[in-house]
């Protein structure tokens, strides 16, 4: 039996040492999510119109269902098709590539209230959108676009060549092998990006702000300000006067985001039984 060295032994410490304050951390947030909104949530929360006497979160919840799903579907098409050409089309030492993939990093790293600024003053007054769901959309699909590209292109990656060479081996054509044999193969990877995508849309605040506006109101068309339920979060917190709705507002977002990825992971299970 081979002894482990030192620092083997050190780096192990430290990996379940960090792995515990992790979890404790995340254990402390959920808790004091609940127990401090928890008690906090009536009725008058979820009326249907947003007034200064009930703080109804309803609308937020609304606008936040339309802008998940307008956003995600203009982003993650896009970013699954340039995923696919990168790597199943373009060779790998490719110039495009290189200058995708770089700026995909790039883009991954600008900060939100920059993509914010940046739909303000594109869809927001150029294009003449206005504050309104669509602007907050598109601006957010340019944002989580990196993280749907990434991540697919690692999940393309991991699907075993041998795959491939099957298929194209019993005479199929490399669409059909790409859409029958490796995108089925590569869901639960490419369902981790969405759901991390989800979720920075779900908790954007920043570029929201600048580009959908903050009315409280249910959406009838794409045009109409909305105001996200992280967005309602901050402005009854920044207010001061409503801190214990912005707890209640808190723990439904957290069960919203809890809901996403179950629906997510049952999903991806769905799919990888049929393939």
């Amino acid at each position: 039996m081979q002894t482990k060295k030192p620092l083997d032994i050190a780096l192990l410490v430290l990996t379940w040492v960090f792995a515990g304050l992790t979890l404790l951390a995340l254990l402390f947030i959920v808790a004091h999510i609940l127990i401090s909104g928890v008690p906090h949530l009536t009725a008058s929360l979820f009326e249907r119109q947003f007034t200064i006497n009930n703080q109804s979160m309803f609308p937020s919840i609304v606008a936040t269902f339309f802008m998940v799903i307008l956003t995600l579907l203009m982003a993650v098409p896009l970013g699954i098709f340039t995923s696919i050409y990168l790597i199943e089309y373009m060779h790998t030492g490719s110039r495009l590539v290189t200058i995708v993939r770089s700026a995909a990093e790039m883009l991954a790293g600008i900060p939100s209230v920059v993509y914010g600024l940046f739909g303000l003053l594109l869809f927001v007054e150029f294009l003449g959108f206005g504050w309104s769901l669509i602007a907050g959309a598109l601006t957010l699909s340019i944002m989580i676009l990196p993280v749907v590209i990434r991540t697919t292109e690692e999940a393309l990656k991991s699907v075993s060549g041998g795959y491939r060479e099957g298929g194209y081996a019993l005479g199929a054509g490399r669409l059909r092998v790409v859409f029958r044999i490796v995108l089925p193969s590569a869901v639960p990877g490419i369902l981790a990006g969405v759901i991390l995508a989800t979720g920075r849309i779900v908790g954007e605040t920043a570029a929201l702000i600048f580009t959908a506006g903050t009315i409280a109101q249910v959406p009838s068309e794409v045009t109409n300000s909305v105001r996200t339920l992280a967005v309602h979060m901050w402005l009854l917190s920044n207010e001061g006067h409503h801190v214990n709705e912005a707890y209640a507002t808190a723990v439904v977002l957290l069960i919203i985001v809890l809901i996403i990825n179950t629906l997510s992971a049952l999903i991806a299970r769905a799919i990888i039984k049929e393939a």
